[in-house]
Order: structure tokens, then sequence, then C-alpha cells
């Protein structure tokens, strides 16, 4: 289950998802371990502790739904569970990484680097805490 797996196993296994990394985890393992290193090379902090923090600074606390009302359907903000906050976290910031270095010269363990450093940071221009704040505010207007 994944509720109970590693937040690294996590990370490793959403990186695999699409392109050309599916199904090769050792490749996803190590670009994780080579981003904690530039991590921790660059911020001289631990890598794991920014990591949570950049999930923290992800993790949407409100989402929207769309409930149906006879024909028409409205959408309404709900608050989203601990598991859905982690869930959602993790795949902004692999996404993140994996979008800045598509076309790019960037490897992908110097773009998950700088997407985990920049969502810790909580700074606009990581994918993952512009994602959050953008569903955060459709969730506002929904209310």
């Amino acid at each position: 289950m994944k509720s109970h797996m590693h937040l690294v196993e996590r990370l490793a296994n959403r990186l695999m998802k699409g392109g050309k990394f599916t199904g090769k985890k050792s490749k996803a393992l190590r670009t994780v371990r080579l981003a904690f290193d530039q991590v921790s090379e660059r911020e001289k902090k631990n890598p794991l502790q920014q990591l949570v923090d950049a999930i923290e600074n992800a993790a949407p606390k409100e989402e929207v739904t769309r409930l149906q009302f006879g024909g028409i359907s409205v959408p309404r903000a709900v608050d989203a569970s601990p598991a859905r906050r982690l869930n959602v976290a993790i795949r902004n910031i692999s996404q993140g990484a994996i979008q800045a270095s598509r076309k790019s010269t960037k490897s992908i363990d110097t773009c998950l680097a700088n997407e985990i450093i920049l969502a810790a940071k909580g700074d606009q221009a990581s994918f993952a805490v512009a994602r959050k704040e953008e569903v955060e505010r459709v969730a506002q207007s929904a209310r």
C-alpha cells in the first residue's frame, strides 16, 4: 500500500509514470539520490527535510468537486484529506520536474532538485506551489 511506503520511494514511483522513465525504478531512484545530493550541496540542509517542507508547501488544503443538483452540476469547495494532499503534492513536484527537463538541456535530477528547493521555500516559481495556489483560488471562488 502506498500509505505505508516511504516518501522517497513514492517520489521515485511518480517519476516512473510516463515518458522515458516508464518502469525503470533503479534509474528513478538514482535520479532522486542525485537530486538529494544537489539539494544538500546547494542548501546545506537535510534533503529529506527539504522534501517534507516542499510537500507541505505544495499540498492543497481544499479542492473543488462537482455536486449535481437536479440537472445542474455545481462546483463546491471541499477540504482535502491528508492522504490526498500528500498524493497531489508528490504528483505536482514530479510533474514540475519532468516538464522542466523535457525541452531543456538540464538533466531531470537538476530539475527535481530545483523543484524541491523552490517548493520548500514556497516560491511561486515552483510548478507544485503555483498549482496549489491555483487549486485553492478556484476552491475559494466556489465557496
